[in-house]
């Protein structure tokens, strides 16, 4: 699935070789995929961590080609990192988004919701223990008071 975009680019520019009508849908089709994976790598928010953009090694532009072409198109993608996002690794590094070069531990967005679901479960727990041992003791209190009278 992690090369369908290109896989997709890749069978259009194909198909548009064979066929007259395609061809002109050819430069919208590479443009729009393309300008998507712009819009999810650097422009969309993301409401959990409060940043913009998905800066995940798992979405990196040459994930969407087979490995043997990471080499060549790293450095091109590069270019195009510093160009819109306007900052290197090593800035990050200097603003304490990483530690050596690794993200921080707990900063992955879910991981952190793990975190989060955990412990609500863990609140529900104590507070329904603390029911139970209120809940207890009220009823033992309303006897008393039922044997008083």
């Amino acid at each position: 699935m992690q090369w369908l975009p290109s896989l997709s680019v890749l069978l259009s520019v194909v198909v548009s070789f064979f066929t007259e009508e395609p061809a002109k849908y050819l430069p919208t089709l590479i443009f729009g995929t393309y300008m998507s994976w712009i819009y999810l790598r650097y422009l969309q928010k993301n409401p959990e961590t409060k940043h913009r953009g998905d800066p995940s090694d798992e979405f990196a532009f040459s994930t969407f080609f087979p490995e043997f072409l990471g080499p060549v198109i790293d450095p091109i993608a590069s270019i195009f990192h510093r160009m819109l996002c306007g900052r290197t690794a090593t800035s990050d590094e200097a603003r304490g988004y990483t530690l050596g070069g690794a993200p921080l531990p707990g900063s992955h967005p879910v991981e952190a919701s793990r975190r989060r679901e955990r412990g609500a479960r863990a609140l529900e727990e104590r507070l329904a223990a603390d029911m139970l041992a209120t809940g207890g003791k009220e009823e033992e209190s309303k006897k008393d008071a039922v044997e008083n009278v």
